[in-house]
């Protein structure tokens, strides 16, 4: 567990976790961390999830079209103004109805309602003082 948590908290090559715990005396090969950080790393964010901040009251909303597994896609994404990520939300059509899939997603998901949203920064301020 420990060589995953280093895998993901500082960036490390798999290879460079394999060395760190070969000085500790532990003999694994760089597939065998692979293999640990595809299996262990869902249940290390799901264990981790209650130390998160509570979701802020201001959300912060913005959307982009990339390329998902070789389909372009329209991304939606929340995050508050502490800077965490509320939720993501990849939708083949940009329109209302996905638009409010995600809104609806996000709130349930967190169970708490934003107080203020804006889709872009200085969204509120007019044309000539942006």
């Amino acid at each position: 567990m420990l060589a995953v948590r280093w895998y993901l908290r500082f960036g490390l090559s798999y290879r460079d976790v394999e060395e760190l715990l070969a000085e500790r005396g532990v003999e694994v090969d760089h597939v065998t961390v692979y293999r640990w950080v595809g299996r262990f790393t869902p249940w290390l964010g799901e264990a981790a999830r209650p130390c998160r901040h509570a979701i802020g009251q201001r959300w912060f909303v913005d959307e982009t079209y990339l390329k998902v597994a070789g389909r372009w896609r329209y991304v939606y994404r929340a995050i508050d103004q502490f800077g965490q990520v509320i939720d993501v939300y990849t939708s083949p059509r940009r329109d209302a109805r996905a638009a409010r899939r995600f809104f609806e997603q996000a709130i349930g998901t967190t169970r708490a309602q934003p107080k203020e949203g804006r889709d872009r920064p200085g969204a509120d301020l007019p044309r000539g003082a942006r």
